[in-house]
Formats: structure tokens, sequence, C-alpha cells
């Protein structure tokens, strides 16, 4: 086995262990990166409205909205292409390079959205470049969730596979409760008609100035101790005749994971639009709420993934994807019959809780469910054919409440998402045996 040297001059030894640093210092250095990735999705979600009005002027402002939350959905398109093609790369060269290259397209891709000016002043070229942008970010975050997952899975201490790996998704609330912090902060300080018009690119050029930071912080990375002692790396043939294999293995993660992104963009991303569009409460408040579900999330993953440890992630995911069924809806018709900021707060509250529980035992179980030597791009090719369908979830929720009058209609793609998260999981752990060995292990 060889090694190679890194750009300072010191030996990068090619198989490393996780066990020299502290655990706290090895999540932290993985997931640091994934907060970007989030960031940038959250941050476009939060300032559609604005982005619409930048980029997509029709002179209707449905029109407008919907082209700037497709475009939102689009980079969702090309996060199956990226779990192919960067998955391969990282379960061929190591989960330390990859991770570092999908960090990169992600800054370049931010970078595409927060400084190319408007329509008004280079015509079709600028919605061009931002669908660009978009579409950049979705490859990179193609591999970027299934490769920390995978990492984490890897290093985590024997019995806490769950509890580790939910900092992966924990890592994105950092990234919610920071942008929508953010714009309470810019919503304070400047007016809405500047925010309208140039201040919605501050917070995109605040993830461009994080960047230097966060690949600091993540090229420091070790290689897994699993992966490294790993004989044979699979090339990219070989990777793509193992997803033929595990076709149907991988669409039935894909269902298990729908779940998560629906849920996910519905009480983040949508949210700020959501209240201000079709509630009608001040941008003041959405955000308000939104940092309140992101502290949420941040407390309940961690719990989830520690209890699935525990009990076993078959029970969990069903338990939650139950109750989304049975409550999403309603829950949605009593916030919309009295729009008020308790009621928003309420309801988002309770749907994060059922989002967090779920998504806790979810990514774990993910990871266990697929083969080892192509765990990442299995992990990310199921997880990346979800996002296609949920990250739409801004874009299907606005077409839902046009087309039906019901503003609670997004409750109901919550339901049908937890419904095909409840057929997954019953379909996936028809036999738990072989689960609850690698949960144990």
């Amino acid at each position: 086995m060889t090694s190679s040297t890194s750009t300072n001059g010191t030996a990068a030894v090619s198989a490393p262990s996780a066990s020299r640093e502290s655990r706290a210092r090895s999540v932290f250095r993985v997931v640091s990166g994934n907060f970007l990735e989030m960031y940038d999705f959250t941050v476009y979600g939060y300032y559609a409205a604005a982005i619409a009005a930048t980029f997509f002027p029709t002179g209707n402002e449905f029109a407008s909205l919907m082209l700037a939350l497709s475009v939102f959905g689009a980079g969702f398109l090309m996060r199956p292409v990226g779990a192919l093609v960067l998955g391969a790369y990282i379960d061929h060269h190591g989960r330390r390079k990859g991770l570092i290259l999908s960090l990169m397209l992600m800054a370049i891709g931010t970078a595409c959205v927060a400084f190319v000016p408007s329509y008004a002043s280079i015509g079709l070229l600028a919605p061009a470049v931002v669908l660009f942008g978009r579409l950049l970010q979705g490859f990179s975050a193609g591999v970027e969730l299934g490769g920390v997952s995978v990492y984490l899975s890897e290093i985590a201490t024997k019995g806490n596979r769950g509890f580790y790996c939910s900092w992966q998704s924990a890592s994105q609330q950092v990234a919610v409760v920071f942008a929508a912090s953010l714009g309470v902060l810019l919503n304070r300080l400047v007016p809405t008609s500047e925010m309208n018009a140039w201040g919605w690119r501050i917070p995109f050029i605040v993830g461009c100035l994080i960047v230097p930071f966060l690949f600091y912080v993540r090229r420091s990375l070790q290689e897994t101790e699993e992966f490294a002692a790993r004989r044979h790396h699979p090339g990219m043939a070989e990777i793509a005749r193992s997803m033929v294999k595990h076709a149907r293995l991988i669409l039935a993660g894909m269902g298990l994971v729908i779940m998560t992104t629906a849920s996910f963009y519905l009480i983040t991303a949508y949210t700020p639009t959501f209240g201000k569009v079709v509630l009608k409460l001040t941008s003041l408040d959405s955000l308000l709420v939104t940092v309140c579900v992101g502290v949420s999330n941040f407390i309940w993953l961690p719990i989830a993934g520690a209890v699935s440890d525990r009990i076993g992630r078959r029970p969990v995911l069903i338990a939650c994807t139950v109750l989304a069924i049975l409550t999403a809806y309603p829950a949605m018709q009593w916030m919309v019959a009295q729009p008020s900021f308790a009621r928003l707060l309420l309801v988002e509250l309770w749907l994060s809780l059922l989002y967090a529980w779920y998504n806790g035992a979810m990514v774990v179980a993910l990871t266990e469910l697929m083969p080892a030597h192509v765990r990442t791009t299995g992990f990310s090719m199921a997880y990346s054919l979800a996002t296609v369908v949920g990250g739409f979830t801004p874009a299907i929720s606005t077409w839902l409440i046009h087309t039906t009058g019901d503003k609670a209609s997004p409750g109901a793609w919550m339901s049908f998402a937890a419904l095909c998260g409840v057929v997954a999981t019953l379909v996936l752990y028809r036999s738990t045996q072989s689960r609850e060995q690698y949960r144990t292990a």
C-alpha cells in the first residue's frame, strides 16, 4: 500500500486511523462541508421570491415563483449523476479525497448564484448561469450526504452507529439555524425593497466567505480504517455493474429516503415562502419559526439515532411514518384555518419531531443496507433518486395550493411521502437478521 504527499510536503499516510484523534474532531471535520451544502440549498429556498423577481421576471408572480422553485428542484436532477460519478470516485480513491472534491464543486455553484447579474442586466444569460450553478450544486450534493454518512458509520464506536450517523443530519440543522438567523438579522437591518433588490445576495456571499475555512478543516480529514484495510477498491465499471445488480435494493432505499427529503424541505426551505406568500405572515415570523425548527431538529436527531442503536431502526421508522400519515394533513388544516405565528410554530415543531426521529434512524439504516464495497455509491444513488422527488417539495406544494385552492395540501404531500417510507421499511426489513448483525457490530 502506497502513500501520497500533500501540498505542504508532509506525508499523507494512506491508511491513517481515526483513533489517532478525538472522535469529536473527526465528526466535526467531516460534517463541516455538509453544512455548506445544506446552507446553500436552504438560502435559495428562503429567498425564492426575490430570486424569482431578479432572474425570472414574467409579469406573473406565481409563474415567476414556479420558475425559481423549479430551478431549485433542477439541482436535484443532477444528484443521481453525482452519486454515480463521485460515489464511484470515493469508493475507489477514498472517503477523504472525494469529500474534498465535493466541497470544491459546491463552492463554485454557490458563487454562480451569488454574483451573476440580474435578468435586467444580461438577459437570458442570468437565469442560465443560475441554473448551471444549481446543477453543479446538485451534482456535488449527490455524493456529499452519502460520503459523510458512510464516513461516520465507518468511524463509529461499537453499538453507536445511529448516534454517529445522526450528526450528518444534525450539521444540516446548524446550517438551517445559521441561515435563518442571518435572515432575521438582515430583516432588521436592510429595508424590504433593498432586500428584494440586492440584499438577498448577502447570504450567498457569506457562504462563499465560509468556504476557505471549511476547505481547511476538511483537508485534514483522516481516511477511515475500514476503507484503508480493504485490499480491493472497485473501479467505475465494477461499481456500475453492482448498481444494476442491487437495483431493487436501491429503489427500496429510495422509498425509504423520500419521507426524509419531502418533510425536510417542507419544514425548512419552504417555510419562509409558505409563511409569507400563503399564510400572509411577516418574513420575520416565518424566519423565526425556521430557526426554531432547525434547533428542534438538531436536538432530536442525535437522540433518535441513539435510541435506534438500542431498540433497532425498524420500530422508529414505522412509528414516525404512521404518525405522519395520520397527522400531517390535519395539522396543516388546523394551522391554515386561523394562520398565526403560534400555530405555524406548533405545527412545524410537530412535523420537525416526526422528521428528526425518522431521519435519525433512516440514515444509519441506509448505510447498513448497502454492500460494503459500494456503500457510498449505493447510499448516494438511493438518496439522490429520492431527492429528485422530495427536492421538488417547494414547487409541488406551491402547485398543489394553486391548483386545489387548499392551503393545507402540502400536508397531504408529506403523508404520501410517509406512505412511501413505511412501505419501503416493511419491504427492506422483511428479514432483519443481517441488518441487526451489522447494527450491533
